[in-house]
């Protein structure tokens, strides 16, 4: 089966529209590098489309009803989103899921630390990453700095053009004879990914020189006493206030258009958070549908959903019963219902076809860049190993709303069979019984620092997103 190139179906009014879709996608990008900063984000178009926090609703008390929408948010990290429908709950939801979170680097607990004239952050990686993509790369910090006394400072260092930016250094191809003869994976260990913050010392005053004992320390240390004076001078923040802080290394710079013909968008994160964008814009611009609609934009899913802003946390369940207690509805059956007869999209990208690497695909089965919205029936290893794998009345269903809504999309699996392999929030929401698929945007580079997604991928799976929480019903 043959899938034509979806450029080759837009008229005007559609370009259009997709121009403006992706260019507030590459603006969500950019003010989004972190869980936090997408959150914040969110939530921001949420109130501005009139969204109430379900916390807020709860505290005011009341009865919600059909055409509401409520936002929960957990811990700055995760957020589910609702907009009930004229049917009861109990009757089941139109579910859009996606992370938030991506692979990056994070800064340790007691990171600060000198050698060889520089002054350092030691990192561990965090989610699947190839390690040498990583070094001499123009780097940004973002992330937060919680003080003893419950202040919060925010931290964003490296994205303007007046600021500074960090790297990982490498070694000189020179002397390299020996790592290259490693394997990929050795070339750079992780404990090599230290970021280089700063080269020059600080340099005391006679007033500033309390005694002796004080000048020889720093003089020993001075390239990392220059830092911490940095610091404290810009933040107010001590060396000890590391221990509470969430920093995240991520490359620096703007999403871009990417291509003579700027047909495609290269960034960091776009894995997931173009499915996350996608999935949030549905949602807004969704009327009022006959079953509710919910929006699940979660942490964690990288390293296996876990802890409690992961999907495997019983936030979504728990906020979903405060819903149904708001709207009348609630009862442990009730809500045990709502949750099977439910209907969700695993929003989550899928690896776009490489003729480069074209071996490590079986083209007939994989999705390509420009083709439209991809589906994934299962996902996992091998033997389906690790996998959720969508029925056949689902997929069905699926096939309908799409044809009716004119949407085009692609059917792929994650390379071949004995090569490929990957997980999603899927086989957890699948859990409760409901319906779950696999669907999202093909991804060129995923994983690596600067990933490539095509704009008609975008525009087709924002307009997927939407018919399906419009439509989808297998009551």
């Amino acid at each position: 089966m043959e899938r034509k190139n979806v450029w080759e179906t837009y008229n005007d009014r559609q370009i259009k529209e997709l121009e403006k879709l992706c260019a507030g996608y590459r603006d969500f990008l950019d003010n989004g590098k972190t869980e936090r900063e997408c959150v914040d984000t969110i939530v921001n178009m949420l109130e501005d489309a009139g969204y109430t926090e379900l916390q807020k609703a709860v505290l005011k008390g009341g009865r919600l009803k059909p055409g509401d929408k409520v936002y929960a948010v957990w811990m700055n990290k995760s957020v589910a989103i609702y907009r009930l429908g004229r049917r009861p709950l109990e009757e089941g939801l139109n579910i859009l899921g996606a992370h938030i979170d991506s692979p990056r680097m994070d800064v340790k607990q007691n990171p600060l630390y000198e050698d060889g004239g520089f002054a350092y952050l030691d990192t561990h990686y965090y989610g699947g990453v190839k390690k040498y993509q990583w070094v001499t790369l123009p780097l940004a910090i973002h992330g937060v700095i919680v003080k003893k006394d419950g202040t919060t400072v925010e931290v964003n260092i490296g994205e303007e053009e007046d600021d500074p930016v960090f790297f990982v250094s490498d070694l000189l191809v020179h002397l390299a004879g020996e790592q290259l003869d490693k394997k990929a994976s050795k070339v750079i260990e992780g404990e090599a990914l230290d970021l280089i913050v700063g080269n020059r010392p600080l340099v005391l005053s006679e007033n500033d020189k309390e005694d002796g004992k004080k000048e020889k320390k720093e003089a020993k240390e001075a390239v990392k006493a220059g830092v911490l004076d940095i610091l404290k001078k810009t933040y107010d923040v001590e060396e000890e206030d590391f221990i509470s802080a969430e920093l995240e290394i991520v490359p620096a710079g703007k999403a871009r258009e990417a291509g003579l013909d700027r047909s495609m968008i290269l960034s960091y994160g776009q894995d997931d958070r173009v499915c996350a964008y996608t999935s949030l814009k549905a949602m807004l611009d969704v009327g009022k549908t006959e079953r509710a609609v919910c929006c699940i934009l979660v942490d964690k899913e990288e390293i296996g959903s876990v802890g409690a802003t992961g999907m495997q946390s019983r936030f979504f369940e728990n906020s979903l019963a405060e819903l149904m207690e708001l709207a009348g509805e609630y009862s442990e059956l009730k809500l045990r219902r709502a949750l099977a007869r439910s209907c969700m999209l695993s929003s989550d990208v899928s690896a776009g076809f490489d003729p480069s690497y074209a071996s490590y695909f079986e083209k007939k089965n994989a999705a390509f860049l420009g083709n439209g919205m991809v589906f994934n029936k299962f996902t996992g290893a091998r033997g389906k190993s690790g996998s959720n794998d969508a029925n056949a009345e689902y997929m069905a269903h699926i096939r309908k709303i799409f044809e009716k809504k004119g949407i085009c999309f692609q059917t792929a699996e994650l390379g071949k069979v004995d090569v490929g392999g990957g997980g999603t929030i899927a086989y957890i929401l699948a859990l409760y019984g409901m319906n779950v698929i696999d669907s999202g945007v093909a991804v060129l580079n995923m994983h690596a620092p600067w990933e490539a997604v095509s704009k008609a991928d975008v525009y087709e799976t924002y307009r997927g997103y939407k018919a399906f929480v419009e439509e989808a019903d297998l009551t």
